[in-house]
């Protein structure tokens, strides 16, 4: 019987080759190739365009079989969608697009926190942005991160806006990513510290209105160090 991580990794690398255009949109995909390509069984290969077609990535078309869809089709919400693109030449692309949703959607987040968090969810917030003040200061940021991911998802959760909290994988997925690819500073900056710690403290105090402008700032800074990043990478 096939292991689940034969499947994962199958998927992983079909969901990579479409994702990233080294296979285009229109081209038609069959169980034989993908089996060959990759060394496993027809049952295997079935499965994963099974997921794959649950994502938007490929579609079933009579007389033809599947084939891949374009981006306009694709789940870019899923995080595994998320992921591949991250690993892919449209990196920098998609890490802007994701950064733009979360300055559209976290500082309202953190507004709606700040009016509907529960006494639990505050003092969490309090106390995960004081221990990142530690870790941070400290440069752990592997720690750092997991704690970063948890504040992130209590306000999107707490927001009192199911929308939001559904968006709870999508941004830890643009933490995590921004991690692993190396455009994290080795130590948070302080403002970022800062930062956080404000948005906690504006939501563990119901004012929303700081609550929204510290995350905004939050944010913002994300978006501008992202261009910097971009900008440098562009130079000759």
């Amino acid at each position: 019987m096939p292991t689940p991580a034969l499947h994962s990794a199958v998927l992983d690398a079909v969901g990579r080759a479409v994702t990233s255009g080294d296979v285009a949109p229109g081209t038609p995909l069959t169980l034989e190739a993908i089996g060959t390509q990759h060394g496993v069984s027809r049952t295997v290969a079935r499965e994963v365009m099974r997921m794959l077609e649950g994502l938007g990535l490929v579609r079933s078309r009579r007389r033809v079989g599947l084939v891949v869809l374009p981006m306009t089709e694709w789940n870019v919400l899923d995080p595994r969608v998320i992921r591949w693109r991250l690993a892919g030449p449209g990196r920098d692309d998609q890490l802007r697009t994701l950064t733009e949703l979360r300055h559209a959607v976290e500082p309202l987040a953190a507004a709606g926190a700040a009016r509907h968090a529960s006494d639990d969810e505050r003092a969490e917030l309090l106390d995960l942005a004081a221990r990142m003040r530690v870790l941070g200061d400290r440069g752990d940021l592997a720690e750092f991160l997991d704690l970063d991911i948890r504040l992130h998802e209590l306000l999107l959760r707490a927001s009192g806006n199911e929308m939001f909290g559904a968006l709870a994988a999508v941004i830890a997925e643009v933490l995590t990513g921004r991690t692993h690819l190396g455009l994290m500073p080795a130590s948070p900056v302080p403002e970022a510290l800062e930062q956080h710690e404000a948005v906690a403290h504006a939501v563990a105090h119901g004012d929303a209105p700081a609550a929204e402008a510290a995350m905004a700032a939050l944010v913002g800074e994300v978006r501008r160090a992202l261009d910097a990043t971009t900008a440098d990478a562009g130079t000759p």
